[in-house]
């Protein structure tokens, strides 16, 4: 790294003035801004006691200037990533190696895409770039194993690999507006079975005794999050065991993020029973934690995927990110979507090993878009 360069590693965002990291993160993506990280920090879900040991990375001019920040975390353990490599750390342990900590450079407990290469408009040419090798020198200098950045832009996925780093593909499912004025003009982009698919659950979602709310900001009660807390939970105990998020998050991000937190609630009877939280960017709508009490048909469709359509056309957004897994999203709207990882491993043996895996991988990645692209629901000249 270029002598003009200084780096300093902090233990807490609060740390860094949050004026200074915005300026760093900009405001198209809620997840690296400051009042997002805060608040996982501060409600104790992402902290040393949880494996999430902050370190972030702040990049220093010449003239002491702050330009560039990453999130960026010491993990004793690979959870609450969504991008999996527990198979490279129980190989490399097997080998004698010590895996963790890595250095992790990621939006905690969220598989959203977005930048992580934080840099102002105004750095200096290069500033992304020197970041990068910032942070391979970090992961020497503590003796690390690794260092991942993982859900990134695209622009981060080709400085990193430009400069050596190991790349990953993965695979999400996000709707794009083409334009549509309202959730008909969408229908009507789609080949007619598919169409009247969705019309019929909307309408038995809708004519099962529920009515639907869209809060923001501070129209969101405590009451509500309770309630939507609670619905959390009951999602992670059927599907992976263990809450990442404390009841604590919810109120800080709420109160934070503003009118950029939207959930959206089924009521039966003035009483919540299910909830979708989404984040708003300027041009998308991230969906991220859903739950339920009940059986209700086609409710999860209408609350994390329906209702967000409406939201984003209503809004004027280009597109909806409904998080991770589901290829039944496909014949909703929402169509494969490629996402972005960087990883460089220290140990010359490990690295080549997991470089021909990640070869292997990217080859049935793209293989596996193009077959699920072949499913996409909407109008064709012959349907």
């Amino acid at each position: 790294m270029a002598a003009d360069w200084t780096v300093s590693l902090h233990d807490r965002i609060a740390a860094i003035p949050s004026e200074e990291w915005d300026a760093c993160a900009g405001e198209g993506n809620p997840f690296v801004s400051h009042a997002f990280l805060s608040a996982v920090e501060d409600s104790g879900s992402a902290t040393p006691a949880t494996g999430w040991l902050p370190r972030h990375v702040a990049l220093h001019d010449g003239t002491g200037r702050l330009v560039a920040v990453a999130p960026a975390y010491l993990k004793s353990h690979s959870y609450g990533e969504y991008v999996f490599d527990h198979g490279w750390a129980r190989a490399f342990e097997s080998a004698g190696g010590e895996y963790y900590p890595k250095l992790q450079v990621a939006v905690p407990f969220s598989p959203v895409p977005g930048p992580r290469l934080l840099v102002r408009p105004e750095a200096p040419e290069g500033a992304a770039a020197t970041l990068g090798q910032a942070l391979i020198q970090i992961c020497g200098e503590l003796q690390l194993s690794s260092v991942h950045v993982t859900f990134c832009s695209e622009n981060d996925y080709e400085t990193l690999g430009g400069n050596g780093w190991l790349q990953r593909l993965g695979l999400q499912y996000h709707w794009y507006n083409r334009g549509y004025e309202t959730f008909d003009g969408f229908l009507d982009a789609l080949a007619s079975r598919k169409r009247k698919m969705v019309r019929r659950e909307r309408r038995d979602a809708n004519n099962c005794g529920l009515t639907f709310r869209t809060l923001r900001g501070a129209e969101i009660t405590e009451a509500l999050w309770d309630a939507f807390f609670g619905f959390y939970q009951s999602t992670v105990d059927r599907k992976w065991g263990s809450a990442y998020l404390t009841r604590a998050f919810f109120s800080l991000l709420s109160e934070r993020l503003g009118d950029r937190v939207v959930l959206m609630v089924a009521e039966h009877g003035g009483v919540p029973v299910a909830g979708a939280l989404n984040l708003l960017g300027t041009d998308t709508l991230y969906g991220r934690n859903w739950g339920c009490v009940g059986e209700w048909p086609f409710l999860h469709f209408e609350l994390c995927y329906y209702r967000a359509i409406d939201f984003a056309i209503e809004n004027g957004l280009a597109r909806v990110e409904a998080g991770a897994q589901g290829e039944h999203k496909i014949q909703r709207g929402y169509v494969p979507s490629l996402t972005y990882s960087a990883h460089e491993i220290r140990h010359l043996g490990f690295r080549q090993a997991v470089a021909e895996f990640l070869g292997e991988e990217r080859t049935a990645v793209l293989e596996n878009v193009a077959g699920l692209s072949a499913l996409s629901p909407y109008r064709t000249e012959e349907n």
